[in-house]
């Protein structure tokens, strides 16, 4: 039994060190008919003797069944984001809070390609992988071991068995891996990736660790959190040991005091960033000393001794082929640059928003130009300008709109507005805008109604009013494509269920010019039905405080159009609640209180979050001031937390927030 043991130990350890030459240093030593020799080898031994399987057997990587979902885990070290420079001013900046903190020593630094992937918590005992968990908030994250498992580049066994250590990473997908995994989609008829980092972060919270195993997953890794019985002196000695103990870590690296290398080390990374199979957002500098670190502290999000230097957003040159017009809502009618696909930030890009037509005067933009294209705020796919050097003469100037490109109405402009219009309010483009707001999550929230369903229940003559949403059926919604007796079931259920949305959420869904979620509230909580918010005039609608001119000009039209009125007494008399029930808690937590919410709460969306505060009798502000009495944090908070503490104002966690409402 010793020698089958032996024979198990060594051919895991023959594969672990293949596995690395392969998947880290890439440099495969033997052929992969001579890999799978091994692996089936260690495969014939495990099923002979089962008992002996160990769990950092290369065999066990895909293991498991399905989850029903993610636990919960707790990080023993916060994992907290970085603040972000934007500029060299800023790099100097930092350079200089750094030395006064740890004066009078004089800062060296180590700076690191910034992986734009998604972050990982790996816990190793003796040596073997026990644990992995993703950011999350900083404080808890989802442990995803299983999945993190079948990604071979992490070592299941350390070269060391340390008793334990917990290091972080960034999991991520190649360029080449993702174009050939986009590929392999399309020609199943799958739906596309839109850009490796979103694949990744998809893959690694897969349910079954089967699909994410069938995914090109890849990691580096550029921190230890924590480790008993060894401790580096700095970052450039941690990455040594890092390296040494069998983890991936990237190989560009710099270690300086100078902080004109560390700027031209930015500037050669952002110009060869395409030269790389891996999408970087730009280079993290690190006070270089794990001492001088501990000097420097933290904030209550970030470390006071590191940056993130972001690279400024791309731009590829691309060709216009065509000008699309595209009708919202309210008929604004809004141009979109069709172009020749480019690769932008990491996705494909074909389509750019122009915005209005005010723009594409003010900046020549011809159908046939040849223009710069990038992400506004790497997300917002938008025409810089036209290369008016680049012209041949065969562009053409686009003609404003005289009448809709979906129903033939005549289009209107208002007078002061950028924007034409379509004035049919019975045009299908506006229908189908109206129904996705009005279904939207900050509006009456009907979970599963999103743009393909109200597609085709426009198109199937189903709704032609939002009030039609009240009178389907389960068998209207089982005749639309896709579209089982579960989800048709569920989507009835939450047409239903939205009945009883507060009137301010109602107002809101509407969609009446100018007026947002907040004018709506100030609406509903002063006049508590909408048939008496219907017959106000303008002179008393410009009394309230917030309301000006415009909104109640833009009030007064909406109940005086005869449409408008049917809708919403049809909806009356489907149910849907027309007053505003605000009971509020003499003795509440929050009565007479103000609060402001920052960061992503997990339960609850903003909204549900400030309609919980007003029920009790607080009062949602927008900014933390002196008269703030809590605020309210979720996930990646802003400045609003950080001005809470210097003011010494109490910060409340969701939990606790949820708390103080059960009391």
């Amino acid at each position: 039994m010793d020698q089958v043991k032996e024979k198990i130990a060594h051919l895991i350890g023959q594969i672990s060190r293949h596995d690395y030459q392969y998947y880290v240093l890439d440099t495969p030593l033997i052929t992969d008919g001579e890999y799978d020799q091994l692996v089936q080898e260690l495969l014939r031994i495990e099923g002979e003797f089962p008992h002996l399987i160990l769990p950092d057997s290369p065999t066990q990587r895909v293991a498991g069944q399905p989850l029903p979902g993610f636990r919960t885990v707790r990080h023993r070290v916060p994992l907290l984001s970085l603040d972000n420079s934007f500029s060299y001013g800023d790099l100097d900046e930092f350079h200089r809070r750094v030395k006064e903190r740890i004066a009078p020593s004089e800062p060296s630094y180590v700076c690191e390609l910034k992986i734009d992937g998604v972050s990982i918590a790996l816990v190793y005992e003796d040596g073997i992988l026990t644990s992995a968990a993703t950011r999350g908030d900083g404080i808890t994250g989802e442990n995803v071991l299983q999945n993190v498992r079948t990604i071979r580049s992490v070592p299941l066994r350390l070269n060391k068995p340390i008793p334990r250590l917990e290091v972080r990473g960034e999991i991520y997908i190649a360029k080449t891996d993702f174009l050939r995994l986009n590929q392999e989609r399309e020609e199943k008829g799958e739906k596309l990736f839109a850009n490796p980092r979103n694949s990744a972060a998809g893959s690694l919270r897969q349910l079954d660790p089967q699909i994410t195993a069938r995914r090109p997953l890849r990691i580096f890794i550029y921190d230890l959190l924590y480790s008993e019985g060894v401790e580096p002196a700095d970052q450039a000695q941690l990455l040594q040991f890092l390296s040494e103990l069998g983890f991936p870590i990237n190989p560009h690296w710099l270690k300086t005091k100078d902080v004109r290398e560390i700027q031209g080390y930015c500037r050669e990374w952002e110009e060869r960033r395409h030269q790389l199979d891996y999408e970087i957002d730009g280079v993290v500098i690190k006070l270089n000393s794990l001492s001088e670190r501990i000097v420097a502290g933290n904030t209550n999000k970030s470390p006071r001794w590191a940056t993130a230097f972001k690279f400024p957003a791309e731009e590829e040159e691309s060709q216009i082929t065509a000008l699309e017009l595209n009708v919202g809502r309210t008929g604004v009618i809004t141009p979109t640059a069709v172009m020749t696909p480019v690769l932008i930030a990491g996705s494909v890009v074909s389509r750019a928003s122009l915005h209005n037509f005010d723009l594409i005067k003010e900046r020549d933009i011809r159908i046939g130009d040849r223009v710069l294209v990038h992400k506004a705020g790497d997300i917002i796919p938008e025409v810089i300008r036209p290369l008016i050097e680049k012209r041949t003469g065969n562009e053409t100037v686009p003609e404003f709109p005289r009448y809709c490109p979906t129903c033939g109405a005549t289009v209107i402009r208002f007078e002061g507005e950028v924007a034409y219009r379509c004035d049919n309010i019975n045009c299908p483009a506006r229908l189908k805008e109206s129904l996705i707001f009005f279904a939207s999550r900050d509006a009456m929230d009907i979970e599963g109604l999103g743009p393909a369903v109200v597609e085709q229940l426009v198109d199937k003559g189903l709704v032609k009013n939002v009030a039609d949403l009240y009178s389907l059926t389960e068998e209207d919604f089982l005749s639309l494509d896709k579209t089982a007796k579960k989800k048709a079931n569920n989507l009835r259920q939450a047409v239903e269920a939205s009945k009883v949305r507060s009137l301010s959420r109602l107002l809101h869904a509407l969609g009446l010019r100018y007026v947002g979620g907040k004018t709506a509230r100030i609406l509903a909580e002063q006049y508590g039905d909408l048939d008496v918010i219907g017959s106000l005039s303008r002179e008393s609608l410009v009394e309230i405080p917030e309301i000006g001119e415009k909104i109640a000009q833009s009030i007064v039209a909406f109940f005086n159009e005869p449409e408008n009125l049917e809708t919403i007494a049809r909806l009356k008399k489907a149910g849907v609640n027309t007053r505003e029930n605000v009971i509020l808690k003499e003795s509440g937590p929050f009565t007479g209180k103000i609060l402001v919410l920052t960061g992503t709460l997990e339960t609850l969306t903003r909204s549900q979050a400030g309609e919980l505060i007003t029920g009790q009798g607080g009062q949602v502000s927008s900014s933390v001031s002196r008269k703030t009495d809590y605020v309210v944090a979720g996930a990646d908070p802003g400045s609003k937390l950080d001005r809470a503490l210097e003011l010494g104002i109490p910060v409340l966690t969701e939990p606790e927030f949820l708390a103080f409402l059960e009391d």
